[in-house]
């Protein structure tokens, strides 16, 4: 591999007091890491396919051994792609090349997304089910939220005025969002979800089967107003579920592991829920935070991209009326990302990771 540092850095990594220290101490080997958190963000996923192919097609295999994977919407899709096959980095492939070819009208209704979603969830995972929750290491964990009150039904009308009141109260404060939904994580049944007690939010954790696996990863992704909800999730308490990210939008959770948190994510700042993004001053517990190794595309490498910038949902409505152009500026990234696995190989292979580290 050739040696890539002379060049602007096309990573920012940014690591916990806890994994700070062990960085001083020792290198990063694949040993470490236990725990791989996979953060909501669309189309973003797709921004940092060649970091997910490097991590999990070419380092972490040097080492098997048991790891929980814990993500929320396409968070959750990323590593059941990963935990399908043994060819991550195919499936990794097929997952931003079935994403980059969906094409939605203008206008297009909520029930035709989920419908379609379904289709890829199909396309992408159908058959496989079996092989995820026999994988030899990986260990998948799904965020979803059961939603209360008005987010509780999919009518426009009063799922909009129950989103506004959810709006309001997470102004006030982020633990008022419990009177209007409950975290689940549907896990695989061989391992406890990689958290310790969850005290923020109600929360229940439900073994992963071949029944709910779809339903869950659908569920988990289902945006409100842009998606259905789920209804009943098999042995989840009933209810109808949407995506994990209101809750759980970059999982600033109690991680509990023996090692190193290894966070590839789409940026370097750590967002608690997703109605916390326009919030500047709601960032991740610094505490909860303190063993993560987040890994992240640096503003010099965004800025080469097309439209300067990952590829996200707002791309449906920019690109409006030319899915020619969306899809060939995804791909451009997508294949862009590369450079980004591979100055990750290169960081921990030449022991440069110290160096380059920045506090979280």
């Amino acid at each position: 591999m050739t040696a890539i540092h002379t060049r602007e850095p096309a990573l920012v990594i940014r690591a916990g007091r806890r994994t700070m220290q062990r960085l001083k101490e020792k290198p990063l080997t694949p040993e470490d890491v236990h725990v791989i958190p996979g953060a909501a963000g669309g189309p973003k996923a797709l921004g940092i396919s060649g970091l997910d192919k490097a991590i999990f097609g070419d380092w972490l295999p040097r080492v098997p051994q048991e790891r929980s994977l814990i993500g929320s919407s396409i968070g959750s899709w990323r590593f059941a792609a990963v935990a399908s096959s043994d060819d991550p980095k195919a499936q990794l492939a097929r997952l931003a090349d079935l994403y980059t070819s969906q094409r939605f009208a203008k206008g297009v209704s909520a029930a035709e997304v989920s419908r379609k979603s379904v289709l890829f969830l199909d396309e992408l995972l159908a058959g496989r089910e079996d092989y995820i929750l026999n994988h030899p290491w990986y260990r998948l964990n799904v965020v979803v939220v059961r939603s209360l009150g008005m987010l509780a039904e999919d009518a426009r009308g009063r799922l909009g005025l129950g989103l506004m009141s959810a709006i309001s109260a997470n102004l006030v404060s982020r633990r008022h969002l419990g009177r209007f939904m409950e975290r689940g994580i549907i896990h695989d049944n061989r391992l406890k979800a990689p958290v310790s007690k969850l005290v923020d939010f109600p929360s229940h954790e439900v073994a992963l089967t071949r029944d709910n696996l779809l339903p869950a990863l659908l569920a988990s992704a289902s945006i409100p107003l842009v998606m259905s909800g789920v209804r009943n999730i098999p042995g989840a308490p009933e209810g109808l579920y949407r995506d994990g990210g209101l809750l759980d939008y970059h999982l600033d959770l109690p991680y509990q592991q023996p090692g190193v948190v290894l966070y590839p994510h789409f940026t370097d700042r750590v967002v608690p829920g997703w109605f916390d993004k326009s919030l500047p001053w709601r960032r991740g517990d610094a505490t909860r935070l303190q063993d993560v190794l987040l890994v992240a595309p640096s503003k010099t490498y965004l800025a080469s991209l097309p439209d300067r910038k990952l590829p996200d949902r707002k791309d449906f409505e920019r690109y409006v009326g030319d899915d020619a152009g969306r899809e060939r500026a995804w791909r451009t990234a997508i294949a862009e990302s590369e450079r980004l696995g591979d100055e990750f190989l290169e960081l921990v292979e030449t022991g440069r990771l110290p160096d380059v580290v920045k506090p979280l």
